[in-house]
């Protein structure tokens, strides 16, 4: 069945399922945002602040999960575990919709999110065993052209199922599209981590494969560059129905706004799959991040001055969105290039940090929320900073390099053609 498959899963076809399993993270996040008031009020959560709860117990899961993913995945392949998380998930969403309080939603979420910690390893994983270099940095922008583009569309999708039956449809909604995307993988994704480079399931092997990871300079340090970058869009997801219908009353025209500031994010990735090869990941994630940071102390100075109608806001927000593509593909890129050898490890290592990380950190930021956007703003900013620094780091001080394992990088793995 594997050598069937091998010929027969085209370049993309294979991005696109890889895209469409990462889709499942963001429209766990997304697609919830219209429906937080409905599921506070049936389940008696009146402080909109508590409502998200809902996203940050998700994403808490599926960071926690992530670092038993990676050993496990380059034990015993990427498939097995893969389908495994996959059938957790589509089962938490499902029984998620019958939940009949608030405290149990949130532990279904918290286990939706630990069966989406394989979806969230595994697929990088993937990447990196048929793809190194910036050929890796195209694939992966043009996977998280689509797993950007689900913002765009997800709160709309929400609003819709909202509007033809009751908030438990949502959830419904997911599990089916989850278990048509089981389907997929099942039947046409091959395995791609041959026999001879699994590694052995002990303790000692565990704990080899987070040394390597954590004790790599350059990749930890952008793989936590990558971790601040997410706080701060979680920070923002979190409050941003409070910010777009409190504090702008754009209604049921939030999804509008959403979708236009994220269809940017999308647009960054598709751009950036054009021209890394040109460029290098560096000199566009660094670049990226400067703009990023210099427009988030622009927002954050027009919040405290009081000065921000939704044109200007929305101005702001396309340009910061657009950087946050070049960003943080390029850098979760440069941050599995050096870990081939331990690439699901090195996956589940970053997955934990960025997704507990950011939901930590984003989580705070959205409780934070006053009725102005400063807190966001803040958030943003801080956080721009923060992933400098550490790009500061792993580059030694210098901004802009290009090195010639990079410039000359081949695809090494490419094992299905």
């Amino acid at each position: 069945m594997s050598d069937h498959f091998t010929r027969v899963l085209s370049r993309p076809e294979f991005i696109a399922l890889i895209a469409a399993l990462m889709a499942l993270n963001a429209l766990a996040i997304d697609v919830m945002l219209p429906a937080l008031p409905y599921m506070g009020e049936a389940l008696g959560i009146s402080s909109e602040n508590e409502r998200q709860f809902v996203i940050s117990a998700y994403m808490i899961g599926m960071g926690t999960a992530q670092l038993a993913f990676g050993p496990l995945t380059d034990r015993f392949g990427r498939r097995a575990p893969l389908l495994i998380g996959m059938g957790i998930y589509v089962i938490a969403a499902i029984v998620a919709a019958f939940a009949p309080s608030f405290g149990i939603l949130l532990a279904l979420r918290f286990v939706q999110g630990m069966g989406a910690a394989s979806v969230r390893v595994i697929a990088t994983s993937v990447v990196r065993d048929r793809y190194s270099g910036r050929e890796m940095a195209e694939v992966m922008s043009l996977t998280f052209m689509v797993f950007m583009a689900i913002p765009v569309i997800a709160p709309g999708i929400g609003q819709i199922l909202l509007l033809t039956g009751p908030w438990q449809t949502i959830f419904l909604f997911m599990g089916a599209l989850a278990a048509a995307f089981w389907a997929w993988t099942y039947f046409r994704l091959p395995e791609t981590l041959p026999l001879d480079k699994r590694r052995p399931l002990t303790f000692r092997s565990i704990i080899d494969g987070f040394v390597t990871v954590c004790t790599n300079r350059a990749a930890f340090s952008y793989g936590l560059a990558g971790t601040f970058l997410f706080g701060a869009l979680f920070g923002f997801i979190s409050s941003a129905q409070q910010i777009y219908v409190d504090i702008y009353e754009l209604g049921v025209y939030f999804p509008l706004a959403f979708a236009g500031v994220a269809a940017l994010m999308a647009v960054s990735s598709f751009t950036n799959s054009r021209i890394v090869s040109r460029f290098g990941m560096r000199r566009l994630s660094h670049g990226a991040m400067l703009v990023f940071t210099l427009f988030s102390g622009i927002w954050l100075v027009l919040a405290i001055a009081g000065f921000l109608p939704l044109w200007l806001l929305l101005s702001l927000l396309c340009i910061i969105m657009f950087c946050f593509g070049w960003a943080a593909s390029n850098m979760n890129s440069l941050s599995m290039e050096p870990l081939g050898a331990v690439a699901g490890t090195a996956s589940s290592v970053f997955g934990f940090i960025q997704t507990v990380g950011g939901a930590l950190i984003g989580g705070f930021v959205g409780q934070m929320f006053n009725g102005t956007t400063i807190p966001a703003a803040t958030g943003y900013f801080a956080m721009g900073v923060l992933a400098l620094i550490c790009i500061l780091v792993a580059e030694k001080g210098k901004l802009f390099g290009v090195s010639p394992e990079y410039a000359s990088a081949q695809p090494s793995a490419d094992a299905m053609h």
